[in-house]
């Protein structure tokens, strides 16, 4: 596992070596029993604003096929029509999942999968940046950035105190905002090679005896997480030559065809099913920004969001009642596609919530309407559902309880019921 570069350079000797295993957030050594198996939550982020127009459409909405571009929007009928989604949130309108999303669709139609449209923040902002500050910070307004120093994943695995080798998982290089202050998340890219120390064991018998006789705090967490590497990369299935073998995901299934964004998630399901304490964990795909030639582009991210996800699922089929997957962006685009064949950044979105105990087959939300007197400032789908309205719902499923404090000054005023009973 690489240990940040940035955490050996920002102190010295003893401090520096500590701190970055310390920030690797292998703290504990306990595993799950499997009489309790914990639930997981992962969550992922569009980066760059998903279109929710193009992915989740209003196929049959006169104002939506007026302001679009053919190639920007799903085809109710003919050879590229997009799937059928039963239970939309207007009875007038045909609402359709894009046509590479058949993975999704299938998810969908099993109940596993449901959609809440018209989603997002309630500050108007089309700020990349500050919108993804916000979402990660869990709050609604620039000013609470300077009230909330840490992300919110971060409080929300402090509230659930969960027991493990890794309970907060980043599965990329370095952790997003949301885990922002938190001393135990882990960023674990891959696990292709071993899970031993950097350096080999000459550099790790020093390690270990750097920390064998000190009694310090930071001598106690570089003992743990030493050791705590050694129990996971002894957890790896290796050949007759001691060498790590490739992951073999479950029968039938390859993370092949979803391309960078398989990678990821088939780490996450390797690391779930070695039952190491994986409790939350982000995953994210960017490229969403598609403010030109988006018919293309958006076909591929939508492909490998869908065979990603799919695989993913399929993967850790005996695993679906205590897993919760939700997947969001910053925020949507905008109604009328521009001249370059794309579209600009616009205000709502959509949000996915995949899981066996999610009550799916269902678009969720208020539907505002796309006529001009409907829009925001008259260009935009409107908000009509809070995101940290989802993002609570599926933290009461995931551990009930564990909303208080994670969105601080939001209070839902009718929680959206997302999950079977």
């Amino acid at each position: 596992m690489p240990l940040s570069r940035r955490s050996f350079l920002s102190c010295g000797g003893k401090l520096a070596l500590a701190s970055a295993v310390a920030a690797s957030g292998l703290r504990g050594l306990a595993f799950a029993g499997p009489e309790t198996p914990r639930r997981v939550l992962v969550n992922i982020h569009l980066r760059g604003a998903c279109d929710g127009l193009n992915l989740v459409s209003p196929a049959t909405d006169p104002d939506f096929i007026a302001a679009r571009a053919t190639e920007l929007r799903v085809q109710a009928d003919g050879a590229d029509a997009g799937h059928a989604l039963k239970d939309a949130p207007s009875p007038d309108i045909d609402f359709r999942l894009h046509p590479m999303a058949g993975a999704l669709a299938e998810l969908y139609d099993a109940g596993a999968l449901a959609f809440v449209h018209a989603v997002g923040l309630t500050d108007a902002t089309r700020s990349h940046f500050v919108a993804t500050d916000l979402i990660e910070h869990g709050v609604a307004s620039v000013g609470a950035l300077a009230r909330v120093p840490d992300g919110w994943l971060t409080r929300a695995v402090a509230s659930a105190r969960p027991q493990g080798l890794i309970s907060a998982l980043a599965v990329s290089n370095s952790p997003s905002g949301a885990w922002l202050g938190s001393s135990t998340v882990v960023a674990i890219p891959d696990l292709g090679g071993s899970f031993a120390v950097p350096g080999g064991t000459d550099v790790a018998a020093a390690l270990n005896q750097l920390y064998a006789d000190e009694r310090g705090e930071v001598e106690r967490v570089g003992r743990e997480a030493l050791a705590a590497m050694r129990e996971i990369d002894q957890r790896l299935p290796r050949d007759a030559a001691k060498k790590p073998l490739p992951y073999a995901p479950a029968s039938g299934v390859s993370y092949d065809a979803a391309g960078d964004f398989g990678r990821p998630l088939r780490t996450l399901a390797q690391l779930v099913k070695m039952d190491v304490g994986v409790t939350a964990a982000t995953v994210d795909l960017g490229g969403w920004d598609t403010h030109e030639n988006q018919p293309g582009r958006f076909k591929s991210l939508v492909d490998r969001l869908s065979r990603g996800l799919g695989a993913f699922y399929d993967d850790l089929a005996l695993d679906h009642d205590r897993l919760t997957v939700v997947v969001l962006t910053e925020f949507g685009r905008r109604l009328r596609s521009n001249r370059s064949q794309g579209t600009d950044h616009g205000r709502a979105g959509v949000m996915a919530l995949i899981g066996g105990r999610v009550a799916g087959g269902r678009v969720y939300g208020k539907w505002p309407g796309l006529a001009s007197e409907q829009l925001e400032e008259g260009v935009d789908l409107a908000v009509t559902t809070d995101y940290r309205a989802v993002l609570g719902a599926a933290l009461e499923e995931w551990h009930p309880g564990t909303t208080r404090g994670v969105f601080p000054g939001y209070a839902a005023s009718a929680p959206l019921r997302l999950f079977t009973a």
